[in-house]
């Protein structure tokens, strides 16, 4: 009986092992599809991490920037501050396309490829005061784009190939108001050809919605009465040759774009203007007069031989000036007293010629002594080549009697070396000369007991 009953369940264990094999076959293409599905949440979660998630100041970045994306992700962050989108691939702003980040404070878009922005892209975002929309393909917009933004007070819109007609009438509008004086600025037509290059802050609006702009292209057209447009000539200037960043603060990026010039209408909310990797060769006066807030002023790498006076009129608030591989042979008088607040100077690779011209720049550096400087070493004349300036001048100095008296005009990097203690060394040696040459005249009035007189 246990005998029957051990073959009736080995039978039934067998019969149970097909059924058991398909069972298994699904179990195991369900456990495949789990890993590809968790495989998929993890690339899509590697893209998300892409994006770098940083706090500065106490506010929140998400730095997206060169990412390739088309779009906005759904699962960022919600309370972040600042969204950085720069130069990915963005085509469209859609309605409703930020409108889950609420706390946000800026949004960086330059340089995407953005041709459209339906009036409800900003939906949502009152709390923005920045927005970065140069660089991209932008023809025409309205004021509605604008409006749920009431905080707006730093709109780029320059580079973006505007169409100067009807449609973009009420927008135009809105950046001529005047209380908002930084918005739009230096956004230029593009078409129709008879207001290129007209800013839109200053285009006669009344001309928008009429047809007179395009009588002038035509063929001896003597349109009397109506006021007669002529393309304005389109200078080189930094804010279509040069990229704008405003975090984590203002930045012009104008390096390695073969400028023979410093850009015209320099931007006066800059904090950092970086120009270095071209080719200029000549700074002319108060071509910085407008940047006023500027910190960091980057012009190495350039073909730099001349400066002239005031070329640094206006820089009150200067930390830093990088001069650096250039071909700079000696400072005019004057080149740096607008500096007041100047605390490094990069001056490596210059063809320092160690004559009489170059004792301006070292007799500033020793009134500036808070000033850190490299690179002051002579390249001519042959006989002083490697030498230190400071070493030059304090040679030449020494071959003169009166500065040999003065203690010469050294100076150590840096300005190591005080003022005051050689002032009143000089001042004490020359009034002990000046007293024995008073004495001298009194000697030979006393009169002589005896009288030599030779003959030969």
């Amino acid at each position: 009986m246990r005998l029957l009953a051990t073959l009736v369940l080995l039978l039934l264990l067998r019969s149970a092992e097909p059924r058991r094999g398909p069972r298994s076959g699904a179990a195991e293409r369900g456990a495949r599809g789990r890993v590809r599905g968790r495989s998929r949440a993890g690339v899509m979660r590697r893209q998300t991490q892409e994006c770098q998630e940083y706090m500065e100041a106490g506010e929140k970045y998400l730095d997206c920037q060169d990412r390739q994306l088309t779009t906005v992700m759904q699962d960022w962050p919600k309370d972040i501050h600042h969204l950085l989108l720069a130069r990915n691939k963005i085509q469209v702003l859609r309605t409703n396309m930020f409108s889950q980040f609420t706390q946000l404070k800026s949004l960086d878009l330059q340089q995407n490829h953005i041709s459209m922005v339906e009036d409800g892209a900003f939906s949502g975002l009152s709390r923005l005061t920045t927005l970065l929309l140069q660089h991209n393909g932008l023809k025409t917009a309205t004021e509605e784009v604008l409006l749920p933004l009431p905080r707006l007070t730093y709109l780029r819109l320059y580079d973006n190939p505007w169409i100067c007609h009807c449609s973009l009438d009420s927008l135009i509008r809105t950046l001529q108001v005047p209380s908002n004086r930084n918005l739009g600025n230096y956004g230029k037509c593009a078409e129709p050809e008879a207001l290129r290059g007209q800013k839109l802050r200053r285009l006669d609006v009344d001309l928008l919605c009429a047809d007179n702009i395009q009588v002038d292209r035509k063929p001896g057209g003597g349109d009397a009465g109506l006021p007669r447009i002529t393309p304005t000539k389109v200078k080189t200037e930094a804010t279509s040759m040069c990229h704008t960043y405003m975090f984590p603060k203002p930045r012009l990026d104008c390096s390695n774009k073969d400028l023979k010039n410093i850009p015209s209408e320099l931007p006066s909310d800059i904090d950092k203007m970086d120009l270095s990797r071209n080719t200029i060769k000549h700074l002319r006066p108060k071509q910085f007069l407008l940047s006023k807030d500027l910190k960091l002023l980057n012009l190495s790498s350039n073909s730099l031989h001349h400066l002239d006076t005031a070329s640094f009129a206006g820089l009150l608030h200067l930390r830093e000036l990088d001069l650096s591989n250039n071909s700079l042979h000696y400072f005019k008088y004057g080149v740096l007293e607008d500096l007041y607040f100047l605390l490094k100077l990069s001056l490596e690779n210059n063809p320092w010629i160690c004559d009489y011209n170059i004792h301006y720049l070292i007799y500033w550096l020793k009134h500036h002594p808070s000033v850190f400087y490299t690179g002051l070493i002579c390249s001519e004349p042959r006989e002083f080549r490697g030498w230190r300036v400071e070493e030059y001048v304090k040679t030449y100095n020494g071959e003169c009697p009166k500065d040999k008296r003065t203690g010469g005009m050294d100076t150590g990097q840096g300005g190591q070396e005080g003022t005051d203690n050689n002032s009143q060394e000089g001042a004490g040696e020359t009034d002990e000369a000046l007293s024995e040459n008073l004495r001298q005249p009194h000697k030979e009035k006393k009169p002589k007991k005896f009288e030599i007189i030779r003959l030969n």
